[in-house]
């Protein structure tokens, strides 16, 4: 066996001697709140990221099937090559509306929103303040890109601070604080009106990853910036079509146009990875139609929340 091959086996079996070796469930049945397993049926299932409950809905699923006679199954391209259909425009609009931005601009997942954030709009000479608890895929964007680095505690915004006094003492051209809206693994729901205020007070820019709140958080769904009444405040937001917002795959950034249009000519997960999928683009359009026909389902959310 080659050294490397050998390595890789060793470290696998270190994983499984130390239990923290993972086994995916592997699900029968469409997503839903009763699921079947090839190990279990009649499974109670409280750990998808479901929210609306959207992911097997009969009004999305009819909405596919007729996309894929209007648009086809796939685009074999890039969005700057043959990829970009009148509906994918439609759909940047749709968002950027909905959220309360200037533009919005589609990536494959919101990893890859994250991914090909930082990297493209800061160099060397500027500086992201990332809360310890911000999701991986902020993480890993934050070290592709050149720009110093200040980590603060998390929520914690005397912390936060003095990393904004650090940066700018350090001479950093742009300030960039990076944050979930919702961190993931406890619900904790960042303190975005003690951030934006900081970032007013420093001169520097507010990102939040909303991918846990998109849609179902705040009074209409607007996400975390709703629920704490900074709207207009946060300079760019990623999220994720592939939670609350139908359940598929797909992410986004929000931002002012000028941010979007150089996004658009940089980011490398942008420029270089397939479109989003015809039938998820037209589900995403009829997702946020239904959400701002109606609020029954946020109203039913809050009320399971409260249950």
């Amino acid at each position: 066996m080659k050294k490397g091959l050998k390595i890789i086996q060793d470290n696998l079996n270190e994983l499984k001697k130390s239990g923290l070796y993972s086994e995916e469930r592997v699900l029968t049945v469409p997503q839903g709140s009763m699921i079947d397993t090839t190990e279990s049926k009649g499974v109670i299932n409280m750990c998808a990221n479901n929210y609306l409950g959207l992911a097997n809905s009969s009004e999305l699923i009819a909405t596919a099937k007729a996309s894929y006679d209007r648009w086809g199954y796939g685009l074999s391209s890039v969005r700057f090559i043959c990829g970009t259909q009148t509906q994918h425009k439609e759909l940047e609009t749709e968002l950027a509306k909905f959220f309360g931005f200037e533009d919005a601009i589609l990536y494959s997942s919101c990893f890859d929103a994250n991914g090909g954030l930082f990297e493209t709009l800061l160099t060397e000479e500027d500086a992201i303040i990332s809360d310890e608890l911000n999701h991986a895929s902020i993480i890993d964007g934050v070290r592709l890109s050149k720009a110093k680095r200040y980590r603060y505690k998390n929520n914690d915004m005397a912390h936060l601070e003095q990393c904004l006094k650090d940066a700018e003492a350090d001479g950093a051209r742009i300030k960039l604080i990076a944050t979930d809206g919702v961190f993931s693994m406890d619900g904790i729901i960042a303190d975005l009106k003690s951030i934006c205020d900081l970032a007013d007070k420093y001169d520097a820019l507010v990102m939040v990853d909303d991918s846990h709140a998109s849609g179902f958080v705040g009074k209409r769904g607007k996400g975390t910036p709703e629920h704490c009444n900074v709207m207009g405040r946060v300079d760019i937001m990623t999220s994720t079509l592939g939670k609350a917002m139908g359940g598929a795959s797909g992410g986004f950034t929000l931002a002012n146009k000028d941010i979007v249009a150089w996004l658009r000519q940089k980011s490398r997960p942008y420029l270089f990875s397939n479109t989003l999928s015809p039938a998820i683009v037209a589900t995403s359009l009829q997702v946020l139609d239904m959400l701002q026909r109606n609020s029954d389902l946020i109203e039913r959310v809050n009320a399971n929340t409260l249950y």
